[in-house]
């Protein structure tokens, strides 16, 4: 099983994942669809992202959840925030989304949702995995098995996102747009929610295709060259890239120019707290350019170990203004505690519309560093744990371990999933992020010998 968390465990910080059919089976959603239904006993939304798997397993975890006396309302193809958002603003107990966001087309996953609509904790997928091991579900009667619904919940969706952002301010603009859908399930909301604001809307790999035929679904610079390439021909003022289940947005400048995913979040942490004052919370992963950001504008940083569901939990325990990691899944507490990308998108057109200035010129005024990262072999976690204790007793243990200098600092993190470690270096020259990668990796020869 490829898992996203601790090695030797069914759930990971994103819910189970594995290759469709090989290492997530119908049978194992059967019996997930028990876990939930049993766990949130009573009526429990279910959608899907657009993989070509993704409706055998959503129909095998129904019928587990009626299995066991629970009702099921299917949401059909949808984001994972729409999903998400349906969950907390109606009367359900539970949500579950069948999607692997953004890993390649052959993989897919399962993720529960709590009934405030934000992702299960660590301490729920450790709860859920109990009783998934145990398999002592309590089978309904014959006459007590449970029913299945359909809603839609796009609609909704799309309206409370308008609901949170300045309508007639962004429709002024008349922006020009260019959305790139990745053939996932933002095909259903983005595109409309831009053309209800007013803008004059592109869409390019607008059709649900589970096989990805034009890119990767992940919206990383290299995979979004088509869109670079439409800004520029269409002289747009945005570009916006979403992933498989579009719980994160990428941007492009109007000049065709990739932004990267730490500047946005800097940029967007910024304006939250110079609207509102407060708390951000990111990863410890998070460039230094974010926490810069927010204390220019007055706020606090809060750093959290790496996974959006330990960001969410700390954001909600300590009433955080905003909330964001650096790979483009930006939260908005006031809208929803999840990662949302067609959000993110509304967000950054009101950024916009309110400074009147171009998108390039509003990342300028973000401090710009130099990162770096790297890998290597590492089959003694606890080895290496404990040696940079000693090493690094100042060091910030929070995932791993970041030592921060006055000019830049190193992130030391053994994978979860792989026996490797991550080196992640950062300063405010390119030479020096080369000294800094450099001693990460040296620390990391020393010590495991």
């Amino acid at each position: 099983m490829t898992r996203i968390g601790g090695a030797g465990e069914l759930f990971g910080t994103n819910g189970v994942r594995g290759v469709a059919n090989e290492e997530l089976t119908a049978e194992m959603a059967l019996n997930l669809g028990r876990v939930i239904g049993s766990l949130r006993k009573g009526r429990i939304a279910i959608a899907t992202d657009a993989r070509i798997s993704s409706q055998m397993l959503k129909c095998a975890v129904i019928a587990g959840i009626t299995s066991v006396g629970s009702d099921v309302i299917d949401l059909g193809v949808a984001p994972t925030p729409a999903l998400q958002y349906y969950v907390k603003m109606r009367d359900v107990t539970g949500g579950v989304i069948v999607t692997a966001s953004h890993n390649p087309r052959e993989y897919n996953g399962i993720k529960f949702v709590h009934s405030d609509g934000t992702e299960f904790t660590r301490e729920m997928d450790e709860e859920s995995e109990r009783v998934y091991k145990s398999k002592d579900f309590m089978l309904a009667k014959w006459n007590e098995v449970g029913q299945v619904f359909e809603d839609d919940c796009r609609r909704l969706y799309i309206d409370g996102i308008k609901s949170r952002v300045d309508q007639g301010l962004i429709a002024k603009k008349k922006f020009r747009v260019v959305i790139d859908c990745g053939n996932g399930a933002a095909v259903f909301t983005t595109p409309q929610l831009l053309k209800e604001l007013g803008c004059e809307v592109i869409s390019i790999n607008a059709h649900p295709d589970g096989t990805f035929p034009q890119r990767s679904s992940e919206p990383v610079e290299e995979n979004v060259e088509l869109l670079k390439k439409v800004v520029k021909e269409t002289s747009a003022d945005l570009g916006i890239a979403h992933d498989g289940d579009a719980d994160r947005a990428t941007f492009v400048d109007e000049n065709g120019n990739f932004i990267s995913e730490d500047v946005m979040l800097a940029l967007m942490a910024e304006y939250y707290v110079r609207s509102f004052g407060g708390k951000v919370v990111t990863p410890i992963s998070s460039s230094k350019c974010v926490e810069d950001a927010v204390l220019r504008a007055g706020g606090e940083i809060v750093y959290t170990a790496v996974g959006s569901p330990v960001v969410v939990k700390v954001m909600k325990e300590i009433n955080a203004v905003f909330g964001g990691e650096g790979n483009g899944g930006l939260i908005f507490p006031e809208f929803q505690l999840t990662r949302d990308g067609a959000m993110s998108a509304a967000k950054v057109l009101e950024l916009m519309a309110k400074e009147d200035r171009p998108i390039s010129e509003l990342v300028k005024d973000i401090p710009r560093y130099y990162t770096l990262k790297e890998k290597m072999g590492c089959d003694n976690k606890r080895k290496l744990l404990d040696g940079l204790r000693k090493e690094f007793p100042d060091a910030n243990f929070t995932d791993g371990a970041r030592i921060d200098y006055d000019d830049g600092w190193i992130l030391i993190r053994p994978s979860g999933t792989e026996p490797i470690v991550r080196i992640f270096a950062e300063a405010t020259t390119k030479s020096r992020a080369e000294e800094l990668i450099k001693e990460g990796m040296d620390a990391v020869r020393r010590i495991l010998g």
